[in-house]
């Protein structure tokens, strides 16, 4: 990997990132923190595992990139941004206020790291397409990482990028899905995600893996798999996620798509994280 490497565990990485995201949410007494909290296994496998990139150069044509196509997910990729050195700590406290490069859903415009604009829910693997067939033209090695959120399995968008994929052989796309059953009217499998997931990308002509996405050694696995793959298809890994991961008394609210957190809970919150802080 290009980016630089420490003695610091993906365990240890992923709690960095579920703090720095709690601490993005007290400065405006909200955010998408369930989200943040549940997917931070996922981005810390990404960042400190299976992507390269360079730091200190964010357009690094050799980088890998990532699309987060949720763009109320950005609290997550800035904490993620800053743990990995691409973004400073000390913008922390500017989260979501005028002026500031995070804004409260994520811009391409405005943030180092953050390649796509993603607010339009159901676009973000279709520019995932078109990006990764430029980059094989172009006979750049880079694989396109694109972040979705199983909400979006019930847009026809993404399943016209899909079919697209599988058209052009993209083997440099990988799609990795935030299944946490979650969406805005209510459990997703209520909505448009009955059955099983990965049979379904398979049908398209995708490599589908569908892991645990909190358990660290599985998206390992998973992430090693897609990379290796040597057969010309695009890889999509389905990690089943659990809102609010980390934070005991969050987890267990029926309402977790934008969990309410009263002005007095962020420190407990922080509190309950750092009970379960790895050694």
């Amino acid at each position: 990997m290009t980016q630089t490497l420490s003695n610091v565990s993906l365990a240890q990485r992923a709690w960095n990132i579920r703090r720095k995201a709690l601490l993005m949410g007290e400065v405006q007494g909200q955010g998408y923190i369930g989200q943040a909290l549940g997917v931070a296994d996922v981005l810390a496998t990404a960042y400190f595992h299976a992507m390269d990139y360079r730091a200190e150069d964010p357009e690094w044509e050799g980088r890998d990139r990532f699309y987060l196509s949720i763009g109320h997910y950005a609290i997550a990729l800035y904490a993620a941004l800053m743990e990995a050195g691409i973004l400073p700590d000390d913008e922390l406290a500017t989260y979501g206020m005028d002026d500031s490069r995070m804004p409260m859903s994520g811009m391409a415009s405005y943030t180092p790291g953050m390649e796509i604009t993603g607010g339009s829910l159901g676009q973000g693997l279709g520019i995932a397409v078109g990006a990764a067939l430029g980059l094989k033209r172009k006979k750049n090695p880079a694989f396109i990482f694109n972040l979705m959120s199983d909400g979006e399995l019930g847009e026809g968008s993404t399943w016209e990028a899909v079919m697209s994929a599988t058209q052009w052989q993209l083997d440099n796309l990988i799609c990795v899905v935030d299944f946490n059953n979650q969406q805005a009217d209510g459990p997703s499998r209520n909505a448009l995600a009955v059955g099983a997931e990965a049979p379904k990308w398979q049908a398209f002509g995708w490599h589908a893996q569908e892991v645990d996405g909190n358990d660290m050694d599985a998206l390992v696995a998973a992430f090693d798999a897609a990379r290796a793959l040597k057969d010309p298809k695009p890889r999509v890994i389905i990690c089943n996620t659990t809102m609010c991961k980390g934070v005991d008394f969050l987890e267990a609210r029926e309402i977790t798509h934008f969990v309410r957190v009263e002005a007095d809970e962020w420190a407990k919150a922080l509190e309950k994280l750092d009970e379960g802080k790895p050694q």
